[in-house]
């Protein structure tokens, strides 16, 4: 079983630590070295890689004529891949695999929360769906942008200033565009009525 610690420290930060532990556990493999290989509904049982290089090998032996899932998170070996010499060890290194997946699968994860139009449980699980099949809604997920977090509301960035933020107004305070420049309107009054009656000395 691959250590929280080690996925703590490797998971893509963009992606909450719990959904990645319950990715890897339901999709993922206990084996960094682990070489899934299919083609259709076949499955291609090679000789176990004893190490990184075997694994590379088998690998490049393979992509582009069949799908080859890779490590702890079955990571997709033909992503991005133009050439399978481009295949180095570092996809059966447990951390690195770790990143890469976790930040693919949860650029798959945002697709599916934006097609539904919210994140949870049911996306889970569609997303998990997709990223086992490579296909979200006819079309190859991976391959898809990403549509970046999904929010009910817009991000404030910190830049703005304070007054185009509609409703940032402290309470009591109105702004210039409600006081159509009435010299009365002022956001901040004195209290004068305690001087009523009172006379003036000079």
């Amino acid at each position: 079983m691959i250590e929280a610690a080690l996925i703590h420290q490797c998971a893509d930060p963009q992606i909450e630590i719990a959904t990645v532990e319950r990715f890897i556990g339901e999709a993922g493999s206990d084996n960094p070295l682990s070489v899934t290989i299919t083609s259709g509904d076949r499955i291609i049982l090679p000789q176990v890689p004893q190490n990184a290089d075997d694994a590379v090998r088998l690998i490049q032996r393979f992509v582009g004529q069949a799908t080859v899932r890779v490590g702890v998170t079955q990571y997709p070996a033909g992503y991005g891949v133009t050439d399978a010499k481009e295949i180095s060890t570092n996809l059966v290194d447990a951390c690195q695999n770790i990143r890469m997946g976790s930040k693919l699968f949860g650029k798959v994860y945002r697709i599916v929360a934006h097609a539904r139009g919210e994140a949870g449980p049911g996306t889970f699980r569609e997303a998990l769906a997709a990223w086992r099949t490579g296909i979200f809604q006819d079309a190859y997920v991976f391959g898809e942008a990403d549509p970046g977090p999904h929010s009910d509301e817009e991000d404030v960035s910190p830049e703005d200033p304070p007054e185009t933020i509609a409703g940032s107004e402290p309470d009591g305070v109105t702004s210039l565009s409600e006081q159509n420049f009435d010299p009365y309107a002022a956001g901040i009054r004195v209290d004068l009525s305690t001087l009523k009656g009172q006379k003036n000395y000079e």
